[in-house]
């Protein structure tokens, strides 16, 4: 029989106080009382191998330390690059690794992958952290760079002022299904064609071109509010202004609410679109009423969102509404140069019989003709044939105007930045290297999760940590909202990019990708497939059940501490045999307890073909007409669970408990 060690005496054998050997016992799972208590002989081995872990760590970390002061107090290397800055090239010009970079980036609170574009004031802060000091010389003319995913080329900065011309504003029309949005374009389509070449659309295209008095203005025709975001999330901002259609009579609805999050994560100007004003239950009062509950100020409330009273039907106020786009595009001076090489983004591509690969790209810079050479992510060629929103083949396209690309190897996904290079041997060789990367790694992470943004926090000023709220009903929904709003933090605040009700879907994953933030759900369900894309896409899922966890684990992270860690323990597991409709409450499920056992008060996770639906707790479980506490493997029993009624049978209940860990520092 093993024998006794006393707490004291392993403190003292490693220099620890009896506290600290306490608390690592605890961790380790060890039973002990106060720090006088003594534990058995055969935990001694399990702590001291522990013990020398932490202490090698400890080691590491001062080694660490000591070569990055002598790094710091030796002569700084000088290293020229040109601009624009791509991670990629930046770490090839160090001699470093890209995910040296990448985390260098990371604790400045930047977050990059390995073809982004970085401006000269980050990219030489984070040259300093490895000794180097960065000397950007600015990129002539003829010194384009062949691997161009950059945002500052398609924006026209870079370019020689002389050459900048203005642009038709690029104008993405968003709402509710059945506000009117595309009634609106077709009705301005109807009487504000440019003429036979250039105006009119065809579906394949995915936009159109209009003209007011001489000048052009693009509409995008996106296919939802999805394929908004997921070009957004590849970091390509297409859009320059966002028209939010609201019907009159209707008010603001759950996609009017989404529209509005995914416009203002894209920081983009918003006019409002009163439509349906002919209509007698038309209330446009109550519009702008809806509209500041939802951070939109109009104009004639004091605010600087435009708003526009229109109506598809008769034509009302759509001039007026083009007057606005065009008012907002002089406000933002859109520039381009259409004298440089091509730089456009992919809308949507597709295979098409007689033509192959096609892109449907609009062109943000320069000039794309026939013949020239192009890169589209990790797909190249010759262009070989243009057609334009009318279904004419064109052999130019300027700035702001959308084309179907036809020479491609093969279909790249929608937001991939097309670029024209010297020749076609020289994307050949980049698209190749891209593909092998593909291949190898998932080259972007544009979500990050929770632990990752608490990391990355510097003292030196205020963050914010960006959240998507999903909640059962309204009323928990603006208890939550309130709560995280009146978090004290010098270090950070809450930020709700987007809240509603219902279950997580597809657009709150492609948001919170495109936003940096994390997915909180109280009470709610995960669509099938969203854990899938959340998976693929990096982005986090959080899902409760308690308000008071929710709260407790945000506060943790907002006051810089460390997130109590969760021991999970699985308890049981039980299949649905049944699903009974009881007047009163939840459903009752009749199951089978496959494995362990299932406890009232313990928490329960419904899963359907390995997807999480619901994480919630049991509420009560029943045993023939007995109410019971416990019931073990191989026999039958109803659960009724928290707050859950979307069950099939076969699905699988698994049945755990969570033991918290306090975490120390």
């Amino acid at each position: 029989m093993a024998g006794k060690v006393k707490i004291n005496d392993l403190a003292k054998k490693h220099r620890m106080s009896p506290k600290e050997v306490v608390g690592l016992l605890r961790e380790l799972g060890v039973e002990c009382g106060s720090s006088k208590s003594s534990i058995s002989e055969d935990a001694v081995p399990q702590l001291e191998e522990r013990i020398t872990a932490m202490k090698d760590d400890t080691r590491k970390r001062q080694v660490q330390a000591k070569e990055a002061r002598k790094a710091r107090s030796a002569p700084m290397e000088e290293v020229h690059v040109k601009s624009p800055i791509v991670v990629k090239a930046l770490a090839e010009a160090l001699g470093k690794k890209p995910n040296e970079i990448v985390s260098a980036l990371m604790s400045m609170n930047v977050l990059a992958n390995i073809n982004q574009t970085l401006d000269s004031d980050t990219a030489i802060k984070a040259c300093s952290k490895f000794n180097v000091k960065l000397v950007v010389d600015k990129r002539g003319k003829a010194e384009r760079k062949s691997d161009s995913d950059d945002a500052e080329g398609a924006s026209g900065s870079g370019d020689n002022p002389a050459d900048l011309v203005s642009r038709p504003p690029i104008v993405t029309f968003m709402g509710h299904v059945d506000h009117g949005k595309t009634s609106i374009q077709d009705k301005i389509r109807e009487s504000n064609v440019v003429d036979k070449e250039a105006g009119g659309i065809t579906q394949h295209i995915g936009a159109s071109v209009v003209e007011r008095k001489g000048r052009r203005i693009t509409f995008i025709d996106t296919p939802g509010h999805a394929a908004f975001t997921s070009m957004r999330a590849r970091g390509a901002n297409v859009t320059d202004m966002v028209v939010l259609v609201v019907a009159a009579d209707d008010g603001f609805m759950p996609q009017t609410i989404e529209a509005v999050s995914h416009a203002k994560a894209a920081e983009v100007p918003i006019i409002v679109a009163i439509n349906k004003m002919d209509l007698p239950g038309a209330n446009p009062d109550r519009i702008l009423t809806q509209m500041q509950q939802h951070g939109l100020m109009s104009e004639d409330w004091g605010g600087d969102v435009g708003v526009v009273k229109v109506s598809a039907a008769t034509g009302e106020g759509l001039d007026e509404l083009l007057e606005r786009i065009l008012l907002e595009s002089e406000m933002l001076e859109l520039k381009a140069n259409p004298k440089r090489s091509a730089e456009g983004i992919v809308l949507e591509s597709q295979l098409e019989r007689g033509f192959g690969p096609t892109a449907n790209v609009i062109v943000m810079n320069g000039t794309l003709r026939k013949g020239d050479p192009a890169l589209c992510g990790e797909y190249y060629g010759k262009v070989r044939t243009m057609v334009d929103a009318a279904g004419a083949t064109v052999s130019e396209a300027g700035p702001a105007m959308p084309v179907k690309v036809v020479g491609l190897s093969g279909t790249p996904e929608a937001g991939t930045r097309l670029v024209v290079l010297a020749n076609e041997k020289e994307a050949k060789v980049i698209a190749a290297e891209r593909a092998a990367e593909a291949k190898t790694a998932e080259l972007t992470k544009p979500a990050m999760s929770l632990d990752e943004l608490l990391s990355s926090f510097g003292k030196e000023s205020k963050k914010t940590l960006p959240v998507v709220l999903k909640a059962d009903v309204q009323g928990s929904l603006e208890a939550i909202s309130d709560a995280l709003a009146k978090f004290p933090s010098d270090k950070i605040t809450v930020d709700i990019v987007h809240s509603a009700v219902g279950a997580i879907t597809d657009n709150d994953v492609l948001l919170a990708v495109a936003s940096g933030a994390v997915i909180v759900g109280f009470h709610v369900k995960v669509n099938p497939g969203v854990n899938k894309l959340a998976e693929e896409k990096q982005a986090e899922i959080r899902l409760y059940s308690v308000i008071y966890e929710l709260l407790e684990d945000i506060e943790e992270a907002l006051t810089g501490r460390l997130a109590p860690e969760e021991r999970e323990r699985e308890v049981g597991v039980a299949r649905i045999l049944q699903i009974f409709d009881v007047s009163k409450g939840p459903k009752v499920i009749g199951c089978m307890v496959e494995k362990g056992a299932v406890r009232v008060g313990a928490k329960a996770r419904v899963r359907r073909g390995g997807e999480l639906l619901y994480n919630g707790m049991v509420k009560s479980l029943r045993r023939f007409q007995d109410d019971v506490k416990e019931v073990k493997t191989g026999l039958e029993c109803g659960i009724r669970l928290d707050n859950f009624a979307d069950f099939q049978e076969g699905d699988e209940v698994q049945i755990y408990e969570v033991e918290f860990k306090k975490a120390t520092l």
